[in-house]
């Protein structure tokens, strides 16, 4: 892994605020200590950007990565055309910025793959513009046993067992073999991040752990998982496992079921958290707010989400693990 990674950060809908916190965050000058910065997307939308925010970062369009990203006062671009200025109408889903967003996902997916740039920083994409653009997005969404939601807001890092299925569904899903993959994922992925032999808190799925879901799967996985060597223990009552976690005596918790984790990091730390796809096969952060079309070109919208992930991004893809701050 690269001391300085080369990042790609995709701009998301360019009539949202992808380009106001994009400048925001690389004005503070934080990033380039961590990484070289890449933004993928219209250079154009990224100098209104900055114009908004009244900074003196000056903005360069390049037509490759190689070589981008060095300089602190300069905002690289890598613009492919997929959207004309006159296209871009602020605040308003539109075909053409459906059609954009889509493309520059891509345009990353395809410099990543190449081992172009080290990780991804995805700025919020509206769903409404990609349905105008009627063309079906690439499949990056998280699935049961394959893939898993991580969400992380400061000292609080949450791994979901299941995603967006209902609590029922769930249940389903809570077995022996399932809760091991998802541990041995977390184990090594965390491993290859720079945060060797993670101390992993597993929550109850039942209240205080009663219930037969955690006596018969549960547990009996979190046993298994040791004897591999993997520092896991539970399943411990998720009333005091997030909590636990907050304070240090755990590294990341393992959430059976979507509202368990998201209510635990929405309450602790909204502003700040983030989202990465467990089990990619590349480094990808996102956040968890949209494209605010209601308070776009004001000035006011908050960047902490996007910075946080592309300071994430850069210490992860670095072998560094999660920033300290």
């Amino acid at each position: 892994m690269a001391d300085n990674p080369r990042i790609g950060i995709t701009l998301g809908d360019p009539a949202g605020i992808g380009p106001e916190v994009v400048a925001k965050s690389l004005a503070t000058g934080e990033v380039h200590k961590l990484a070289e910065p890449v933004v993928i997307g219209s250079a154009w939308a990224v100098e209104q950007g900055v114009n908004l925010i009244g900074s003196d970062l000056k903005v360069r369009r390049v037509e490759s990565v190689e070589g981008a990203g060095k300089d602190p006062k300069t905002i690289d671009v890598l613009d492919n055309d997929a959207i004309k200025p006159e296209q871009i109408q602020w605040g308003v889903a539109s075909a053409e910025g459906g059609k954009a967003q889509l493309s520059w996902n891509a345009l990353a997916d395809d410099l990543t793959e190449k081992g172009q740039i080290q990780g991804v920083v995805s700025c919020p994409v509206n769903s409404t513009a990609i349905k105008l653009a009627g063309i079906p997005p690439r499949d990056s969404a998280v699935e049961p046993g394959s893939t898993y939601l991580f969400l992380a807001s400061g000292p609080l890092r949450v791994v979901h067992m299941t995603d967006h299925i209902t609590v029922r569904e769930s249940l389903d899903w809570i077995t022996k073999a399932n809760v091991n993959k998802v541990l041995d994922l977390m184990h090594s992925s965390l491993g290859e991040w720079g945060m060797p032999n993670p101390r992993i808190g597993v929550a109850s799925f039942n209240a205080h752990g009663f219930g037969p879901e955690d006596e018969n799967e549960v547990k009996p996985a979190v046993e298994e998982a040791k004897k591999r060597g993997i520092n896991a223990s539970g399943p411990i009552p998720a009333d005091s496992v997030f909590r636990q976690c907050i304070e240090g005596e755990y590294d990341i918790v393992l959430a059976m079921y979507h509202d368990q984790g998201h209510i635990a990091v929405k309450t602790w730390g909204f502003i700040g958290n983030i989202a990465l796809v467990l089990g990619s096969p590349y480094i990808r952060v996102s956040v968890a707010h949209g494209t605010a079309y209601d308070i776009v070109n004001k000035g006011i919208a908050h960047h902490e989400m996007i910075l946080a992930a592309m300071k994430t991004t850069a210490t992860l893809a670095a072998g560094k693990g999660f920033p300290k701050d």
